[in-house]
């Protein structure tokens, strides 16, 4: 146990927690933090990945989203083609009733003391005005504002790289990139979701939409009147005639129950873990379903935020996001050629480049 200033910090490593090589729980009694900091894997440079806010029902609950989240990092970053090694930060409680300036900067001095194998940014529940307060206290902080040095807002790029995933997929199933007329479902309209539904609308797409927070289905519909809102994500997936399904909230959507009954050729969303348990990418791929492995697509955030570190430039960022389009169909031409489900491929990939990584160090 290692105090750091009015906190306590724990660290628990690999040998406990799975290939993992740290784990640290945070607490600040004083501003009511309890958080979780994971780092998985720091081959490829300094772990990078966001911190969620989120009431998670237990400590233990808490433990397992950061150690999965943080795995994805892993593979996210080194598919993305950057210097950074997976890590996650999950803050356990409701934002909208606990998070403060005073916990927000006592997070910060708990990344701080890690001296940079951690970066951190925004996730579900945290934003930029956050990661500001976090930064007066933590120089390895990015998503930032304008203002403070930042590169603002990366749910933009998060969004157009998931389209460029779905451009990808049309290509491989269709034989055309173009989404026009195709009819696609999104679970999730936040903060990347409503970006989405403007690339899908622009280009002539079909829209479906859902999420458990009324007012923000409302705005889209407002905003546009040919899309359409479904009442709940069952509703969604089994639409007659789907052709892509896109997870934009929390992971596990793809699962024993919802599998079976989608309607929807490619699965292709924003959402990270998507996949419930293992066997469920056989279980897609059995029923001519074809997967954009999340990691892979939702990469533009991530993208962002790194270049944020070295003196943001959009344009430089929106062109690395658009290679997702040529990494997304080369996954699925290696998962043709190996005779196994996308996602197994992106994971052979990912884990190369790794260990060539771990070799040359």
């Amino acid at each position: 146990m290692t105090d750091v200033t009015d906190g306590v910090l724990h660290t628990l490593f690999h040998s406990e927690q799975g290939g993992h090589e740290q784990v640290v729980l945070c607490q600040d009694r004083a501003s009511g933090l309890k958080a979780v900091i994971a780092i998985h894997n720091t081959a490829l440079g300094p772990a990078l990945g966001g911190t969620r806010f989120y009431p998670y029902a237990t400590e233990e609950e808490a433990v397992a989203d950061a150690l999965n989240l943080a795995r994805g990092m892993s593979y996210k970053n080194a598919m993305a083609g950057l210097d950074h090694g997976g890590g996650k930060a999950v803050i356990i409680g409701d934002p909208e009733t606990i998070k403060s300036e005073e916990l927000l900067l006592a997070y910060g001095r708990f990344v701080a003391s890690l001296g940079g194998r951690y970066v951190t940014a925004c996730d579900v529940g945290t934003y930029v005005a956050d990661m500001d307060v976090v930064a007066r206290e933590c120089r390895w902080t990015t998503g930032r504002s304008p203002e403070n040095g930042g590169a603002g807002d990366s749910s933009v790029l998060t969004a157009f790289g998931v389209y460029q995933g779905m451009r990808a997929s049309a290509q491989y199933v269709w034989g055309d990139p173009s989404l026009r007329g195709r009819r696609v479902g999104i679970a999730g309209v936040g903060k990347v979701g409503h970006h989405l539904v403007e690339h899908l609308v622009s280009e002539g797409a079909e829209v479906f939409v859902t999420d458990v927070r009324e007012d923000a289905v409302r705005r889209i519909t407002e905003r546009h009147a040919g899309v359409t809102a479904v009442a709940d994500t069952e509703a969604l997936i089994r639409i007659e005639n789907l052709d892509i399904y896109a997870p934009c909230a929390l992971g596990g959507a793809l699962n024993d129950d919802s599998v079976p009954v989608l309607t929807a050729k490619v699965v292709c969303g924003a959402a990270n873990n998507q996949l419930a348990h293992p066997g469920v990418e056989k279980d897609l791929a059995d029923r001519g379903i074809l997967y954009a492995p999340d990691y892979v697509v939702n990469a533009g955030g991530v993208i962002q935020v790194a270049d944020e570190l070295h003196g943001f430039d959009f344009e430089r960022c929106k062109a690395k996001a658009a290679k997702i389009y040529d990494t997304t169909l080369a996954i699925f031409a290696r998962a043709k050629a190996d005779g196994i489900p996308p996602a197994a491929a992106a994971d052979r990939i990912a884990e190369q480049r790794m260990a060539e990584a771990r070799r040359a160090r």
